[in-house]
């Protein structure tokens, strides 16, 4: 997704949050130590960063009932790509808040 700017939806995140850029240097760690593919990376981290965008803030700074409100609206949305983004979107966050609560570790054989 790019906007006029030029810039895609992760650079804007980085722009309007710079603690983005931790988060997502975070992430590129864990999915490596993880085994898991460029492609998981990628997805996840566009759907946080779309997140990022639409709060203008990092997901632990925006309340459940926001996070809910926003993931029920997603889900309604007809003009949403399809069901797999919003997966994405919500397998992202909840990666995303493991990482920050200290809970993903892993280190593949």
């Amino acid at each position: 997704m790019r906007k006029k700017s030029g810039l895609t939806i992760v650079e804007q995140a980085i722009v309007l949050v710079p603690e983005f850029e931790n988060v997502v240097r975070k992430l590129e760690q864990q999915v490596v130590l993880r085994g898991q593919s460029k492609s998981t990376l990628t997805n996840y981290i566009r759907r946080i960063a779309l997140f990022v965008v639409h709060f203008g803030k990092l997901p632990e700074q925006v309340v459940p009932d926001e996070i809910n409100g926003y993931l029920a609206a997603l889900a309604r949305d007809p003009k949403s790509p399809s069901r797999s983004s919003f997966k994405h979107m919500v397998y992202g966050l909840r990666y995303y808040y493991r990482l920050r609560n200290g809970l993903v570790f892993y280190i593949s054989s």
